[in-house]
């Protein structure tokens, strides 16, 4: 971005911003203890302060998408930046635990709003720039696919040394110079839908849109088991509104998701699946790989910390790598090439069941690293290519959405099999669903090609 540098403030902006959910939905796993101790909870219920910022970002960002595309979004990023500021601001004065998931519902729905609308805003800078694509996308990906993964080591860190209400307070300032940069620097939107607000309710499709949210939060809640004794209930509630949904869809102008060109594209479709497999893989890992080394291995919480962090490392370092290699050979080779490694990677997890070594389990999280950051750059630019312009708010919301649909299925799978206990044996039998689903991602990527202009 050094062509404008007007335009790499701006996609620093973005980029600080888009960082802001995945960061909070993985820090906050340190804190569970603290919060048990100081509200009283039990187990169960302390959880509910994850699962709010799951619901809420995964039904959220197609929802933001669209919005985004509807009325400009760089007026959306700083709305949704301004919500996290404030909401983050007077979260830790929260009298009791409910009020504190509904403010991290709030800072979800905020920090929604940045990944679609950076998105959005990348052909503009690029434009400004005079680069590909690639170059402000490939910066804007490297900060989400990073700041999950140093989630729990800054966590870690702000809950030992200040308690849980730092990771709130930490947002504020973080926020606030997001919205300073992109306020200052980025280009102004170019012109959206107006007109009287009974008109823009009327054309917004309201229906479509509750039906969506509701059926993608009653089936994330079904997945995730969170009302034990009703996941049936919530998955025939959820499939029900799911049908609903695209009877509306298919018989409302303008709809707020176009099933019939989405049906019609393939390639995004198959973007979609493969990431969502993808995200299945690399969460099996980071979920799966922490409670066997605490567990089996014996390592504190702390060290397993630090354990992780050449993942988020190598997927930084990497990125830049995979901007130069898709300007190069194209996405489809590097989307491929990174699966391949990651299928290498996921087989390489097997040795795990054999030495808890140090020098082996970091070698193997850089290893993961590697094939995260291509296939995820891979993955957001081939969604980029597939969309028109003023579909790829939307797009690249489900896109998210499809992060955490991965992420929630290997949670379920990862507690089925640590069913029996936290153990080597078990880990080898996840290794052998890892590399099936690699298996699944390489066919899908094989399957993919650029949409035609």
């Amino acid at each position: 971005m050094s062509n404008s540098p007007r335009a790499g403030l701006a996609v620093a902006g973005l980029s600080l911003g888009t960082a802001l959910n995945p960061l909070n939905s993985s820090m906050i796993a340190v804190a569970l203890v603290v919060l048990r101790a100081d509200f009283g909870l039990d187990v169960a219920t302390v959880t509910w302060v994850i699962t709010a910022f799951y619901l809420t970002s995964a039904a959220g960002q197609p929802l933001m998408g669209r919005l985004a595309d509807r009325f400009g979004p760089r007026r959306l990023f700083m709305l949704g930046m301004a919500l996290v500021t404030v909401t983050c601001a007077v979260a830790p004065l929260a009298p009791n635990f409910a009020l504190l998931c509904v403010a991290r519902a709030f800072m979800a729905l905020g920090t929604a709003t940045a990944y679609p609308s950076a998105v959005v805003m990348v052909g503009a800078l690029a434009r400004e720039a005079n680069v590909k694509s690639t170059r402000p996308l490939g910066r804007i990906q490297m900060a989400n696919t990073s700041a999950a993964a140093v989630g729990p080591v800054v966590g870690g860190l702000l809950v030992s040394l200040v308690g849980w209400q730092a990771l709130f307070l930490i947002n504020v300032p973080l926020a606030l110079a997001a919205i300073l940069l992109v306020w200052r620097f980025a280009p102004a939107d170019e012109g959206r839908e107006r007109g009287r607000v009974s008109e823009l309710v009327r054309d917004s499709d309201i229906p479509g849109i509750l039906a969506f949210l509701g059926a993608m939060v009653l089936v994330m809640m079904a997945l995730l088991d969170v009302l034990p004794g009703y996941r049936w209930w919530l998955l025939g509630g959820g499939t029900l509104l799911t049908v609903l949904f695209v009877w509306r869809e298919l018989r409302f102008s303008p709809p707020f998701l176009d099933l019939r060109l989405l049906g019609r594209n393939r390639p995004l479709l198959l973007v979609y699946l493969g990431f969502a497999v993808f995200s299945g893989v690399y969460y099996f890992a980071f979920f799966g790989l922490p409670q066997l080394l605490q567990e089996a291995g014996g390592y504190d919480p702390g060290v397993v910390g630090l354990l992780m962090l050449p993942l988020a490392a190598m997927s930084v370092v990497v990125t830049p790598l995979a901007v130069r290699g898709i300007d190069r050979f194209g996405v489809k080779r590097m989307l491929i090439a990174g699966v391949v490694l990651l299928i290498v990677a996921s087989g390489a997890m097997w040795l795990l069941t054999a030495s808890f070594a140090i020098p082996l389990v970091l070698a193997l999280t850089a290893l993961l690293g590697v094939p995260y950051g291509v296939v995820g750059l891979a993955s957001s630019q081939g969604m980029y290519l597939s969309t028109r312009p003023e579909e790829r708010g939307v797009a690249a919301g489900i896109y998210q959405t499809c992060r955490y649909l991965g992420a929630i299925t290997a949670t379920v799978l990862i507690g089925i099999f640590y069913a029996t206990g936290v153990n080597q044996a078990n880990w080898g039998l996840m290794v052998f669903v890892m590399l099936g689903l690699g298996a699944v991602v390489l066919v899908v990527s094989l399957l993919w090609r650029e949409r035609a202009a």
